[in-house]
């Protein structure tokens, strides 16, 4: 209750694993919708900023003001530039909430071939009280499942590695870091270019991939987290490849967004009995940030989870 919003940077989740995890609203944009030069200030172009919101208006508005947009344009003329399927601004599209669309229903990740990912029954809870919603509202469902590809896990986490290989610490300086880190850092200072290469080319190729196999649908629905929010204490502190490993297993569906650039908002659609938040996750074509907002708005006129609160407030 401290600020209405607040922007975040999202190169695997980190808007919306948080977001989904204390009951708010989180917004990836598509890759090049909020001006960031040519993007690629990230390996693969994984990282961009977005919004926290306890409302998908109040995303949709802070999301427009990271846009930045003077009389409707966006003033970064020589900026790596996403598609729009918006006419006006993204906050119009949020408080209208308008539309029936055509939605594609999956539960498989691209990490199904590498770790053993076990949804908790509270994850098929909360995307089972979407498809009841959506259902009722008009749009179209169907199930939906990503084609196996075994380079993905791979190749992602060499290039997780290789963007932490530049942190500045050498020497007894990495004791410092956290196990997870020091990982990743000392992984990603044992690549090779050929090594890189190789990852930068795989997720490519996977971007172009998925986009296609979503192509016939307006949007994908996923749950937003595998298991429910993580009590403190539960990663390991000590090894860090188990530390990675958990994570993977806690939010399997949120990092291939960041690889194909689809944009993508996580809703806290549902609480378990213990009063946790559980919601849904919301992927879309390019640019399509317009939709994914009307059908967030659609979803929260139903289930008023921005009137939530914690007990103790």
């Amino acid at each position: 209750g401290l600020l209405p919003f607040a922007p975040g940077s999202d190169g695997g989740g980190s808007v919306r694993i948080p977001a989904a995890a204390t009951g708010l609203v989180g917004l990836k944009p598509s890759r090049g919708l909020v001006p960031a030069g040519s993007g690629q200030e990230s390996l693969a172009g994984l990282v961009v900023p977005g919004p926290l919101a306890r409302s998908v208006a109040d995303a949709a508005m802070l999301l427009d003001a990271m846009i930045g947009r003077v009389n409707g344009r966006i003033p970064h003329p020589f900026t790596l530039r996403a598609p729009e399927d918006a006419d006006g601004d993204l906050l119009g599209a949020a408080v209208r909430g308008e539309g029936r669309f055509q939605i594609g229903v999956m539960t498989t990740t691209p990490w199904d071939d590498a770790y053993e990912i076990v949804r908790y029954a509270s994850a098929d809870d909360a995307l089972a009280l979407a498809v009841r919603e959506l259902a009722t509202m008009g749009h179209g469902l169907e199930d939906l499942a990503l084609r196996p590809d075994p380079t993905y896990a791979p190749a992602f986490r060499t290039i997780w590695q290789a963007g932490a290989a530049g942190i500045p610490a050498e020497g007894a300086q990495l004791e410092l870091l956290e196990p997870l880190t020091r990982w990743l850092v000392e992984r990603g200072r044992a690549l090779s270019a050929r090594d890189l290469a190789r990852a930068l080319a795989q997720l490519a190729a996977y971007e172009r991939s998925v986009i296609a196999q979503f192509a016939h649908v307006d949007a994908v629905l996923t749950p937003a987290l595998a298991q429910e929010p993580r009590p403190i204490g539960w990663y390991d502190a000590e090894d860090g490849e188990r530390n990675f490993a958990q994570q993977v297993r806690y939010t399997p569906y949120t990092s291939f967004a960041n690889v194909t650039g689809l944009p993508a908002i996580t809703l806290p659609v549902h609480l378990t009995d213990d009063g946790l938040p559980m919601g849904v996750q919301l992927i879309g074509r390019p640019g399509g940030e317009a939709t994914l907002l009307a059908i967030g708005r659609q979803l929260e006129r139903r289930l008023h989870w921005q009137r939530r609160h914690p007990p103790q407030w």
